[in-house]
């Protein structure tokens, strides 16, 4: 079987590591100076992902990181992101939402935690949805079919306790038979 076809449930072993999933990533990082000296080095690495996606990643800008880069902050906000709009889409098909496209805005707020740490202390998510022409619901139905995206998004489970995350979708949005959006009000 392919990883993607496997389950974790026909693998046996014990109900525990039923249950687990292994998902990896490989970094690599080499010192580009003579020395490994602070502020004299450069952290540009690349995460590669399933052994054929490689991405350029590199501290934030504030902390001198290289902008055209990614940075680990986006990668969180990025992995938030994507969780819950799998999670949304897979609760809008079971219940019959025609989706035609998602699209996220997600932003990373870094600050200080309870402890006086610097971290990701909130995740903006910004969701427009649009459906098919004729589909609509009222803000109320995206606002609860939003909060069940988030409350069985691993992610989301994952940072629970320890970053706040906001999810202020925008209004109803539908296609229009000319590809023209409305906003329904």
């Amino acid at each position: 079987m392919t990883p993607r076809n496997r389950s974790p449930l026909r693998e046996g072993g014990d109900k525990e590591t039923r249950n687990m999933t292994e998902l990896s990533i490989q970094l690599h990082w080499n010192r580009t100076t003579p020395e490994l000296k602070p502020g004299a080095y450069s952290p540009e690495h690349t995460v590669q992902y399933n052994n054929s996606v490689e991405v350029l990643v590199d501290a934030a800008p504030d902390w001198g990181g290289d902008p055209a880069n990614a940075n680990p902050e986006q990668a969180l906000a990025s992995a938030l992101s994507s969780c819950h709009m799998m999670t949304f889409l897979a609760l809008a098909a079971k219940a019959g939402w025609p989706v035609a496209s998602y699209h996220d805005y997600a932003v990373a707020h870094l600050g200080k935690n309870a402890r006086g740490q610097m971290s990701v202390t909130r995740i903006d998510l910004h969701p427009v949805v649009r459906f098919d022409t004729g589909f609509q619901v009222n803000d109320a139905e995206m606002e609860r079919m939003q909060d069940r995206a988030h409350r069985y998004c691993f992610i989301a489970n994952t940072l629970a306790d320890s970053v706040e995350v906001n999810i202020l979708h925008s209004p109803t949005v539908r296609h229009s038979h000319a590809g023209e959006q409305n906003v329904a009000a």
